[in-house]
């Protein structure tokens, strides 16, 4: 291409959106992110410019869209927190992302969902991504669908706290028995699939990001353990259980842990689908690449959310 194209990613100073980021940039494109954090320190040596949401200002908004190839959204939020942020929020904001896309013209939308989002799940994350899901199937926006499971990489929260409670707590407790699965996907895994995904623009599609591993949990905690050369019994609790000592911990680390639709999501087999991997990089053999560091220095995602200023730690 004779000129550069924009693309434009959301949260490109945080976790998946730096990865996507970064592959564009290599392409040769000219890269815009969108965040709640235009302040945070840019990884990119200012390669990439940063503009605030604007949510409740459409048309600036738009206009930060405005001559967009494709727009890369991965912007959501774990949880709900005090009124300070949550899934209803995040979908009004969506919304408002995917009509000021339209507006601006945006040629194509890369979105993140997760697996098995589903309008009628009692479980309002699962609820809220199958309404986003289908709210741009209906907006006639050209676009990709991509489903992740379980994001893990040098700055993931899930994978490095299940280490990092291995390594200081003389035992690990799942919930139940233990025997849901999941399917983590490497982030720059996914990064690749999302930018393959901006780069083909001849159709609409969803697919499920997932690896090439499938573990159930209590196997993915014994995995981690032994990579990390930890002897540890794992125990089975009752899922009111361990969410009482997963809030205990968080309240000792000064984050909010796990919450009881993350077990319930787990449990019910929400994090795994039947179909072929779409990554390549192996969970078990990252984290023995990485078995030094992982799990060192807990991950927080409400220190992440209060420091607006400082980037993302990197394994």
């Amino acid at each position: 291409m004779s000129e550069r194209e924009l693309h434009v990613v959301t949260g490109a100073f945080g976790f998946s959106g730096r990865y996507i980021a970064e592959r564009l940039l290599r392409e040769g494109h000219r890269v815009r992110t969108l965040t709640n954090s235009p302040d945070r320190a840019n990884p990119f040596a200012g390669a990439v410019e940063a503009h605030p949401f604007r949510f409740d200002e459409p048309a600036r908004l738009a206009e930060s869209l405005r001559g967009a190839a494709v727009l890369y959204n991965t912007y959501w939020v774990r949880f709900n927190f005090r009124g300070e942020f949550g899934h209803a929020t995040a979908v009004e904001n969506t919304l408002a992302l995917f009509a000021a896309a339209r507006e601006a013209g945006v040629g194509r939308i890369v979105h993140t969902s997760i697996t098995n989002p589903d309008e009628a799940s009692p479980l309002e994350y699962f609820r809220g991504k199958g309404r986003l899901e289908r709210a741009l199937r209906e907006s006639g926006l050209p676009h990709a669908i991509v489903r992740p499971a379980v994001l893990f990489g040098r700055e993931d929260v899930l994978i490095n706290n299940i280490a990092w409670t291995l390594r200081r707590f003389p035992v690990f407790g799942v919930f139940g028995d233990g025997r849901y699965k999941l399917q983590p996907i490497y982030v720059d895994d996914f990064a690749a699939l999302a930018v393959e995904q901006g780069r083909d623009r001849t159709a609409n599609r969803t697919i499920e990001a997932i690896g090439p591993e499938t573990f159930t949990y209590r196997d993915l905690v014994r995995r981690i353990a032994e990579i990390l050369g930890l002897r540890r019994p794992i125990v089975s609790l009752p899922p009111v259980v361990g969410y009482t000592v997963g809030r205990l911990i968080g309240r000792l680390v000064g984050d909010v842990m796990i919450t009881r639709e993350e077990i319930e999501g787990l449990m019910r087999g929400l994090l795994c689908v039947n179909a072929p991997p779409a990554g390549t990089t192996r969970l078990s053999d990252w984290a023995r690449a990485h078995a030094a560091e992982l799990g060192r220095r807990y991950a927080s995602e409400l220190a992440r959310r209060k420091n607006r200023l400082e980037a993302y730690d990197r394994l």
